[in-house]
C-alpha cells in the first residue's frame, strides 16, 4: 500500500479559481498539467499590510507582461485582477499582513509535450496570511551559483521555473551559516540576492546593480530608487563586483515580501543598519501610507 501523505498546515488562504473563491490550499493542477510537469507558469506577488497595498497596480501590470513575455495568454485584464484583489481582501482582517499572488500557467502541452499550448492558459488569484519579516538584518555571502541570461532562461518574466536556481543558492548559503547570498551574472558581476534586489552605499552614494536582463528589476526596487532620488540621495545603477560589497559602508535589500531589510554581516565582516537603509525604509512606509 502507498503510505498516506500527512496534510500540510497553511495560514489562512483564499484562492479565486474557475469562477469562485475557495478556502484553503485548493488543488489547481494535476499530474498531466503542463505547468506542474514542465514549469510553464508565471506569477507575481503584491503585499497588503497595515491596511495598504502599495504599487498593487504595478504588480498587476507585471503579471500580464510576464505572461506575454513567457508566451502565455494574459486572459485577465488589469481591472478584473484589481477587483478580485479588493474582493479577496474583504475575507481577511483589515490589518492582516497578506501576500497577493496572481498566477498564469499552461494547462496542456502540444507536440511532444515540451511545447505548451498558449490557448490553454489558466489562472488563479491566491491571497494568504504571511507576516512581514522584521528588519533584524541578513548575513550574506557569495554564491557559487549564477543568474542565467536571456539566451538560457525566460529572465524577462517572473517565472516559477527561475526560482529553483535561487533556492539552491540560498540552501547552499544556509549550509554555511548565512541567511542569504549574492548571485553573480554570467560575466561575474553582482546581480541580486537569492530572493530580493540589493543596494550598497559608499562615501555618501547609494549603488545598485544596473538591470542587464539577468535579474528581475523589482517593483519595490524601482520604488526605492525613485523615493531616494526624490529625497536628494544620489543613486547610481551600475556594474558592481563582490569586492564592492565587501568594502561597502552599508548594504540593504529591497523586495516585495520584506520590503527594505538591512544586511548586518557579509562573510566575516559585521555591519550596522545604516542611514540609507533607515531612510529608504521610512520613505517606503511613508509612501505606502500616503
Amino acid at each position: 500500500m502507498t503510505p498516506a501523505i500527512a496534510p500540510i498546515s497553511f495560514s489562512k488562504t483564499w484562492t479565486f479559481f474557475e469562477g469562485d473563491w475557495h478556502d484553503g490550499n485548493v488543488p489547481i493542477m494535476g499530474p498531466r498539467t503542463h505547468a506542474a510537469w514542465l514549469g510553464s507558469m508565471v506569477f507575481d506577488g503584491a503585499r497588503a499590510f497595515e491596511g495598504v497595498t502599495p504599487d498593487l497596480d504595478r504588480h498587476i501590470a507585471r503579471i500580464n507582461q510576464s505572461a506575454i513575455n513567457f508566451r502565455l495568454k494574459p486572459v485577465v485584464d488589469a481591472d478584473t485582477w484589481l477587483g478580485l484583489v479588493r474582493d479577496g481582501l474583504k475575507r481577511f482582517d483589515a490589518d492582516a499582513e497578506l501576500y497577493i499572488r496572481p498566477m498564469y500557467w499552461a494547462q496542456n502541452g502540444s507536440g511532444g509535450g515540451v511545447l505548451f499550448d498558449p490557448e490553454t492558459t489558466n489562472w488563479c488569484l491566491c491571497i494568504y496570511e504571511a507576516p512581514m519579516p522584521k528588519p533584524t538584518g541578513l548575513a550574506i555571502t557569495l554564491s557559487p551559483f549564477r543568474r542565467p541570461t536571456a539566451e538560457c532562461a525566460p529572465v524577462d518574466a517572473k517565472a516559477g521555473c527561475l526560482y529553483p536556481n535561487n533556492s539552491r543558492a540560498m540552501m547552499e548559503a544556509q549550509s554555511r551559516g548565512f541567511g542569504n547570498c549574492l548571485l553573480r551574472d554570467m560575466l561575474g558581476n553582482i546581480a541580486e540576492l537569492g530572493n530580493s534586489n540589493i543596494f550598497m552605499a559608499k562615501d555618501g552614494v547609494v549603488y545598485t546593480p544596473a538591470p542587464n536582463g539577468t535579474f528581475l528589476n523589482g517593483v519595490t526596487r524601482q520604488r526605492v530608487i525613485d523615493l531616494l532620488r526624490g529625497d536628494g540621495v544620489v543613486v547610481r545603477e551600475t556594474t558592481l563586483s563582490y569586492h564592492d560589497f565587501e568594502t561597502a559602508d552599508e548594504i540593504f535589500s529591497s523586495g516585495n515580501f520584506a520590503k527594505v531589510t538591512p544586511v548586518i554581516r557579509i562573510d566575516d565582516r559585521s555591519l550596522q543598519p545604516g542611514p540609507f537603509f533607515a531612510k529608504a525604509r521610512k520613505l517606503y512606509w511613508d509612501f505606502a501610507h500616503a
